[in-house]
């Protein structure tokens, strides 16, 4: 069971909350409420609050209270007043309320998880009872502003920070989340009647989320139609084929707009037209753009739609984890698309392949400031890659180690020594009495290559050069320890030295050729952010799909259906007035 504190990162927020200063608005029958009911709610509350006691989860009417500790402290602030309740019944922030609720699905996020239904139910309630039956009418208000309070919490927290906590997850997270003072801008809201502008305001500002939040809706609504048609097993199809399966192929392209109406003429040949809508498939899909249906482009034609909309919604979840603005200038690895680009304002200057981790050795997903690089340096190689991997090429031939470049040091009482390995007796050692430190010198069968570039963060993942450069021929490239390697390392660090009249691309090369590391210092540091996108839109809102190679989606997916089982949960314990 994955073990999560449901809103645990709610309570990190700063949450000071003001009087609401709101006009009158009527959202039950307005002979429903009296005064005297109003004037009893705070006495009420103060005793239904005050008998939660020390119990670590209630519900009200069978519906789990996700914002205990921010509920609790927002009712002891403001002395137990009603936040959403006038009068002459519900105030206008509370049909804003619901109103922003409702259209949670927009977001990727279920509005079912907000109390929607019980909230309507308990207003329709309202609307049908006697006036005069003030105990009962009581309870139900009660009830009512109770579970709005609780929504407004968790939807604030849920859009800002997102849903999941991603240190909560099994797979390593480092960088900063947005913040906001929730108090100060709960006042404002309050006080213009601004409710709704409020909680939109909270989501993602970045255009990549826009762009997902459109293509959600696209899908949804391919989705709603009954999706796309399955394109049946067979033979390769490619240019001058025909027949269903052909036919097929151009429903389902035409579906997505990678094909156009108008180019396809006859709906069962394999025709040019096809071909070119096939391969901005492919593209999109991060495929081979051969224009024709092998095995891989085949399954990715025969995802479901409604696989394809729960992806996008991952990966909304994912912008919710980043601060409200990446840089004016940062450094973006998309981890499964084995990319990277440099963004200025909002635009790609520079983009290159990159290799990541294999599967067994994933390249964590963090942010974190690159503040220096290192011409020819010295790979010290970690513990698990020297036991794992150089270890049983060693003892099988301890000629390796010259051979490749490499030096043996030993710790001992009287410092680091350097051991010759056609010394070691290495069929006593092993894996759990490996005393040394292997280090490659610079040079062309350096690891690192060139350059490697530097960003401090707890998993020692670092960009850099590699002498291996057939691997960027590969779509599909998974073959690192962690770090990333770049296809074009020279240009990144003439890129970062730029504003440093003493580093030209000449100089950089030559320096880089010397053989002897050292150590450059940026201009300016700049944010990298090494993120894991399976789905996202480009600056021409184009949506591009990607496999999960690391299985994040599915582990993500995973802690949204424990956190958020549908149907609830049972209940510990039920949260009820005194009679």
């Amino acid at each position: 069971m994955l073990q999560v504190t449901l809103w645990s990162r709610i309570c990190m927020l700063s949450i000071v909350v003001f009087t609401w200063l709101c006009a009158d608005g009527v959202a039950v029958p307005q002979s429903v409420v009296r005064q005297p009911l109003i004037a009893s709610m705070p006495e009420q509350l103060r005793s239904q609050i005050e008998a939660v006691g020390r119990t670590p989860s209630i519900t009200v009417r069978s519906e789990i209270i996700g914002a205990l500790d921010s509920l609790v402290r927002f009712y002891e602030y403001r002395g137990f007043r009603p936040l959403w309740i006038g009068d002459e019944g519900l105030l206008p922030q509370a049909d804003a309320l619901l109103q922003v609720i409702s259209q949670a699905k927009r977001e990727g996020i279920k509005p079912t998880i907000y109390h929607l239904s019980r909230i309507e139910q308990l207003i329709a309630e309202l609307g049908r009872r006697d006036a005069h039956d003030q105990s009962q009418n009581l309870r139900s208000w009660v009830d009512l502003e109770l579970l709005l309070t609780d929504a407004f919490f968790m939807y604030g927290s849920h859009v800002l920070t997102g849903q999941i906590n991603p240190r909560d997850l099994k797979e390593a997270w480092f960088g900063e989340r947005s913040q906001v003072d929730l108090g100060t801008a709960i006042q404002q809201a309050s006080e213009t009647d601004r409710v709704a502008e409020f909680l939109q305001n909270l989501r993602p500002t970045h255009a990549g989320y826009a762009a997902l939040q459109k293509t959600l809706a696209s899908y949804r609504d391919i989705s709603a139609r009954g999706g796309w048609p399955v394109i049946p097993d067979g033979p390769k199809l490619q240019r001058g084929d025909h027949g269903p399966r052909v036919a097929a192929l151009k429903n389902r392209l035409l579906l997505t707009s990678d094909l156009d109406q108008a180019s396809a003429a006859v709906d069962d040949v394999f025709d040019p037209a096809l071909v070119r809508g096939l391969q901005r498939f492919q593209e999109r899909h991060g495929l081979d753009a051969d224009g024709a249906v092998g095995t891989s482009t085949l399954t990715a034609l025969n995802v479901p739609a409604e696989a394809r909309v729960r992806q996008i919604e991952l990966n909304m979840e994912r912008w919710r984890w980043l601060p409200q603005t990446l840089g004016e200038r940062y450094i973006l690895v998309n981890i499964a698309n084995f990319a990277l680009d440099v963004v200025e304002y909002g635009r790609s200057v520079l983009a290159m392949r990159v290799v990541v981790g294999k599967p067994a050795r994933r390249t964590p997903f963090f942010s974190a400031d690159m503040t220096y690089l290192v011409l020819n340096p010295h790979w010290y190689v970690p513990p698990t890659i020297a036991i794992q991997d150089k270890l049983p090429l060693i003892r099988r031939d301890p000629g390796y180690v010259s051979r490749q470049n490499f030096k043996l040091f030993r710790h001992g009482e009287g410092g680091v020594t350097r051991v010759d390995p056609m010394s070691v007796d290495w069929s006593s050692v092993s894996a759990r009495n490996f005393p040394y430190q292997l280090r490659q010198d610079p040079g062309p069968r350096n690891a690192l290559g060139r350059v490697k570039f530097m960003l401090p963060n707890p998993y020692h993942v670092y960009l850099h050069d590699t002498p291996a450069r057939g691997l960027f021929a590969q779509t599909e490239r998974a073959f690192s320890s962690g770090c990333i390697r770049l296809e074009n390392p020279m240009e990144l660090a003439e890129y970062l030295l730029r504003d440093d009249p003493q580093w030209s691309r000449q100089k950089i090369v030559a320096s880089s050729n010397r053989g002897t590391e050292q150590l450059v210092h940026l201009p300016a540091r700049i944010p990298v952010h090494l993120l894991y996108w399976t789905a996202w839109a480009n600056e021409d809102g184009v949506v591009h799909f990607r496999k999960d190679i690391y299985d994040r989606d599915k582990v993500l997916d995973k802690a949204f259906l424990e956190l958020f089982p549908f149907p609830r949960r049972e209940e510990k314990v039920e949260m009820v007035a005194k009679q």
